[in-house]
Order: C-alpha cells, then sequence, then structure tokens
C-alpha cells in the first residue's frame, strides 16, 4: 500500500504561519495531481488546495486563498503547503494525497479524485 507522509503540523498562534510537507518515497510526483485536504472535529473533510502534475496549474479554496500557497518541488520529490495569516477556523487535521493522472494540467478538488492518501498531521490555531 502506497503512502503518502505528511509532516510540518503543530500549534501556532492566529496571524502566523506553517508550512506543511508531502513526502512519498514509492511515489514521483512528477507524474500525480497533488491535493490537500483537511478535517476539522465534526465536520467533513473539504478541499484545500491542489497542483496538477506539472505543477503549473494551482486550484484553491476559497476560504484559503490568497493566505495559502501550494507548490510542487520535483528535485525533492515533495509538495507543499505554505499556511499565513492562519486563523482559528484553520483548526483542523490535515492530509495530502496524490491522484495518477496522463494529462499534465488536471487536479482534482473531491477526495474521490485521489487514490492515495497520507496519515495526516494536526494543524491548530489559537486565537
Amino acid at each position: 500500500q502506497v503512502q503518502l507522509a505528511e509532516s510540518g503540523g503543530g500549534l501556532v498562534q492566529t496571524g502566523g504561519s506553517l508550512r506543511l510537507s508531502c513526502a512519498a518515497p514509492e511515489l514521483t510526483f512528477s507524474v500525480y495531481a497533488v491535493g490537500w485536504f483537511r478535517q476539522a472535529p465534526g465536520q467533513e473533510r473539504e478541499f484545500v488546495a491542489a497542483v496538477s502534475r506539472s505543477g503549473i496549474n494551482t486550484h484553491y479554496a476559497d476560504s484559503v486563498k490568497g493566505r495559502f500557497t501550494i507548490s510542487k518541488h520535483s528535485s525533492k520529490n515533495a509538495v507543499y503547503l505554505e499556511m499565513n495569516s492562519l486563523k482559528p477556523e484553520d483548526t483542523a487535521v490535515y492530509w495530502c494525497a496524490a491522484a495518477n493522472s496522463p494529462i499534465s494540467s488536471y487536479y482534482g478538488t473531491g477526495p474521490d479524485d485521489y487514490g492515495y492518501w497520507g496519515q495526516g498531521t494536526q494543524v491548530t490555531v489559537s486565537s
């Protein structure tokens, strides 16, 4: 079973920043679209951001647009989610997920679009 590994979560104050990392030793991210999702207690898992196989196309949820940046680094075979101006409502477990696609510009925005997932990392933003 291919697993992704998230890291970089933690506790931060409102207005602070964190950078989440997603690694997958068994995958080559250059041929996968990668997305980030999150789930807060009592809520459904929601889309946060995605980057296409090419690394050129990105998409963000309205709630994080302008604050979060997703990027893919082929040389490190990693995907990052830079989170700035964090708010208490950003508190959640964050997962990265990968989807194999022959289309370089493809990215998915729903959990069912992705076949490989990590275990998640907790992000807590204190007020």
